[in-house]
Protein backbone atom coordinates (compact mmCIF):
# COMPACT_ATOMS: atom_id res chain seq x y z
CA UNK A 1 0.00 0.00 0.00
CA UNK A 2 1.31 3.42 -0.99
CA UNK A 3 1.93 5.99 1.74
CA UNK A 4 2.03 8.94 -0.69
CA UNK A 5 -0.81 11.40 -0.51
CA UNK A 6 -2.79 11.81 -3.73
CA UNK A 7 -3.49 15.43 -4.68
CA UNK A 8 -7.22 16.12 -5.03
CA UNK A 9 -6.49 18.30 -8.09
CA UNK A 10 -3.83 16.63 -10.27
CA UNK A 11 -0.59 18.44 -11.02
CA UNK A 12 -0.96 20.83 -13.94
CA UNK A 13 -4.75 20.97 -13.76
CA UNK A 14 -6.96 23.91 -12.79
CA UNK A 15 -10.31 23.96 -11.00
CA UNK A 16 -12.24 24.25 -14.27
CA UNK A 17 -11.27 22.36 -17.43
CA UNK A 18 -13.30 22.50 -20.67
CA UNK A 19 -14.29 19.06 -22.01
CA UNK A 20 -15.35 19.32 -25.65
CA UNK A 21 -17.46 16.83 -27.59
CA UNK A 22 -16.33 16.76 -31.23
CA UNK A 23 -17.35 15.05 -34.41
CA UNK A 24 -13.78 13.87 -35.02
CA UNK A 25 -11.88 14.40 -31.75
CA UNK A 26 -8.60 13.06 -33.20
CA UNK A 27 -8.87 15.62 -36.01
CA UNK A 28 -9.67 18.28 -33.41
CA UNK A 29 -6.43 17.48 -31.57
CA UNK A 30 -4.47 17.97 -34.80
CA UNK A 31 -6.34 21.22 -35.51
CA UNK A 32 -5.65 22.60 -32.00
CA UNK A 33 -1.95 21.80 -32.46
CA UNK A 34 -1.86 23.90 -35.65
CA UNK A 35 -4.27 26.65 -34.57
CA UNK A 36 -3.32 27.19 -30.92
CA UNK A 37 0.09 25.48 -30.51
CA UNK A 38 -1.53 22.76 -28.39
CA UNK A 39 0.63 19.98 -26.97
CA UNK A 40 -1.00 16.56 -26.99
CA UNK A 41 -1.12 14.94 -23.56
CA UNK A 42 -3.19 11.79 -24.08
CA UNK A 43 -5.37 9.74 -26.43
CA UNK A 44 -7.52 6.79 -25.43
CA UNK A 45 -8.98 5.36 -28.64
CA UNK A 46 -11.81 2.81 -28.66
CA UNK A 47 -11.46 -0.27 -30.88
CA UNK A 48 -13.35 1.61 -33.64
CA UNK A 49 -10.77 4.42 -33.54
CA UNK A 50 -13.03 7.02 -31.94
CA UNK A 51 -11.61 8.75 -28.90
CA UNK A 52 -13.03 7.82 -25.53
CA UNK A 53 -10.79 10.53 -24.09
CA UNK A 54 -8.10 12.88 -25.31
CA UNK A 55 -6.39 15.90 -23.84
CA UNK A 56 -4.13 18.71 -24.96
CA UNK A 57 -2.41 21.59 -23.20
CA UNK A 58 -2.87 25.09 -24.59
CA UNK A 59 -0.75 27.61 -22.76
CA UNK A 60 -1.05 26.68 -19.08
CA UNK A 61 -4.44 24.97 -19.40
CA UNK A 62 -5.71 21.52 -20.28
CA UNK A 63 -8.52 20.90 -22.75
CA UNK A 64 -10.22 17.49 -22.77
CA UNK A 65 -11.89 16.00 -25.84
CA UNK A 66 -14.14 13.10 -26.68
CA UNK A 67 -15.81 11.88 -29.87
CA UNK A 68 -19.54 12.20 -30.29
CA UNK A 69 -21.40 9.13 -29.03
CA UNK A 70 -25.12 9.17 -29.85
CA UNK A 71 -25.55 5.97 -27.82
CA UNK A 72 -24.35 7.93 -24.75
CA UNK A 73 -26.40 11.00 -25.71
CA UNK A 74 -23.17 12.94 -26.31
CA UNK A 75 -23.29 15.37 -29.25
CA UNK A 76 -21.02 18.14 -30.51
CA UNK A 77 -21.99 21.59 -31.81
CA UNK A 78 -22.45 20.47 -35.42
CA UNK A 79 -25.06 17.86 -34.46
CA UNK A 80 -26.71 20.35 -32.12
CA UNK A 81 -26.62 23.07 -34.82
CA UNK A 82 -24.58 25.44 -32.68
CA UNK A 83 -23.30 26.03 -29.18
CA UNK A 84 -23.97 28.65 -26.51
CA UNK A 85 -20.43 28.17 -25.14
CA UNK A 86 -17.30 30.15 -26.02
CA UNK A 87 -13.83 29.09 -24.90
CA UNK A 88 -11.79 32.17 -23.99
CA UNK A 89 -8.06 32.05 -24.72
CA UNK A 90 -5.64 34.76 -23.59
CA UNK A 91 -2.57 34.99 -25.81
CA UNK A 92 0.50 37.22 -26.11
CA UNK A 93 -0.47 38.55 -29.55
CA UNK A 94 -4.14 38.24 -30.48
CA UNK A 95 -3.64 39.38 -34.09
CA UNK A 96 -1.01 36.71 -34.74
CA UNK A 97 -3.02 34.02 -32.89
CA UNK A 98 -6.18 34.93 -34.81
CA UNK A 99 -4.34 34.72 -38.14
CA UNK A 100 -2.78 31.37 -37.14
CA UNK A 101 -6.18 29.92 -36.19
CA UNK A 102 -7.76 31.07 -39.47
CA UNK A 103 -4.80 29.71 -41.47
CA UNK A 104 -5.28 26.35 -39.70
CA UNK A 105 -8.95 26.22 -40.77
CA UNK A 106 -10.95 28.26 -38.25
CA UNK A 107 -13.67 30.60 -39.50
CA UNK A 108 -13.24 34.27 -38.63
CA UNK A 109 -16.38 35.43 -36.79
CA UNK A 110 -15.10 38.77 -35.45
CA UNK A 111 -11.64 40.13 -36.33
CA UNK A 112 -9.52 41.43 -33.44
CA UNK A 113 -10.39 44.92 -32.24
CA UNK A 114 -9.71 47.03 -29.17
CA UNK A 115 -12.50 46.58 -26.62
CA UNK A 116 -13.89 48.85 -23.92
CA UNK A 117 -12.83 46.45 -21.13
CA UNK A 118 -9.12 46.71 -21.97
CA UNK A 119 -8.53 43.71 -24.23
CA UNK A 120 -7.82 43.40 -27.93
CA UNK A 121 -10.33 40.68 -28.77
CA UNK A 122 -11.56 38.54 -31.67
CA UNK A 123 -13.65 35.40 -32.24
CA UNK A 124 -13.14 32.33 -34.43
CA UNK A 125 -15.19 29.16 -34.90
CA UNK A 126 -13.16 25.98 -35.11
CA UNK A 127 -13.95 23.34 -37.77
CA UNK A 128 -15.82 21.30 -35.13
CA UNK A 129 -18.29 24.11 -34.32
CA UNK A 130 -16.73 25.41 -31.09
CA UNK A 131 -16.47 29.18 -30.55
CA UNK A 132 -13.12 30.58 -29.40
CA UNK A 133 -12.60 34.13 -28.21
CA UNK A 134 -8.97 35.20 -28.42
CA UNK A 135 -7.65 38.15 -26.45
CA UNK A 136 -4.59 40.07 -25.39
CA UNK A 137 -4.99 42.33 -22.38
CA UNK A 138 -3.75 45.79 -23.43
CA UNK A 139 -5.03 48.23 -20.78
CA UNK A 140 -5.70 48.03 -17.06
CA UNK A 141 -8.94 49.89 -16.37
CA UNK A 142 -10.98 50.65 -13.28
CA UNK A 143 -14.51 49.24 -13.05
CA UNK A 144 -15.97 52.72 -13.60
CA UNK A 145 -13.97 53.14 -16.83
CA UNK A 146 -15.19 49.77 -18.12
CA UNK A 147 -18.77 50.68 -17.24
CA UNK A 148 -18.47 54.03 -19.08
CA UNK A 149 -16.97 52.26 -22.10
CA UNK A 150 -19.80 49.73 -22.15
CA UNK A 151 -22.44 52.45 -21.93
CA UNK A 152 -20.78 54.37 -24.74
CA UNK A 153 -20.64 51.25 -26.92
CA UNK A 154 -24.31 50.48 -26.24
CA UNK A 155 -25.32 54.04 -27.19
CA UNK A 156 -23.39 53.77 -30.48
CA UNK A 157 -24.89 50.36 -31.35
CA UNK A 158 -28.46 51.34 -30.40
CA UNK A 159 -28.48 54.70 -32.21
Amino acid sequence: MSTSKVKPIPEGMHSITPHLVCDGAADAIEFYKKAFNAVELMRLPAPDGKLVHGSVRIGDSTLMLVDESPQWNSFGPKSLKGTPVTIHLYVENVDAAFAQAVAAGATAKMPPADMFWGDRYGIVIDPFGHNWSLATHTRDLKHEEILQGMQSMLKQNCA
